[in-house]
């Protein structure tokens, strides 16, 4: 097997990941999100990520994760660089439904409701992202 096509099996394998995990987060919304309301919630999201990150009262093992995940979305450095088409993106998505799951699961769900900016549908989407009980 020559190198190029070295290249090309894990970067068919990588977009094959990708889309499995993205194809993961859309089954965990609640069935009657659409994606016009799911992109009202990214507003929501990054105020959440704000509050809970300047949080004094959550332990550092739980707010370092929110500081990480902020400098990675400014940083011009991604997984996969955004002038990907769909992938670009599609990264950024997965690395942060999985730091809000990292940081809601170790702050508890009094934390996410006391910091959370939205209304209740998108506050059932985090919870039900981030596996929260009853969710």
């Amino acid at each position: 097997m020559g190198w190029l096509e070295l290249v090309l099996s894990v970067a068919g394998g990588l977009l094959l990941l990708w889309a499995a995990l993205l194809l993961l987060l859309w089954r965990a919304r609640p069935p009657e999100l659409t994606v016009r309301e799911a992109l009202r919630l990214l507003p929501d999201l990054v105020r959440l990520v704000r509050r809970l990150a300047a949080d004094r009262s959550l332990a550092h093992r739980v707010r370092w994760p929110l500081w990480a995940l902020l400098v990675y979305l400014l940083s011009p450095i991604d997984l996969v660089p955004d002038v990907v088409p769909v992938l670009g993106y599609a990264d950024d998505v997965v690395v942060v439904a999985l730091a809000l799951r990292w940081v809601v699961r170790g702050a508890g769900a009094a934390a996410l409701h006391r910091a959370w900016p939205g209304g209740p549908a998108g506050l059932a989407v985090v919870r039900r992202l981030s596996g929260l009980p009853g969710a």
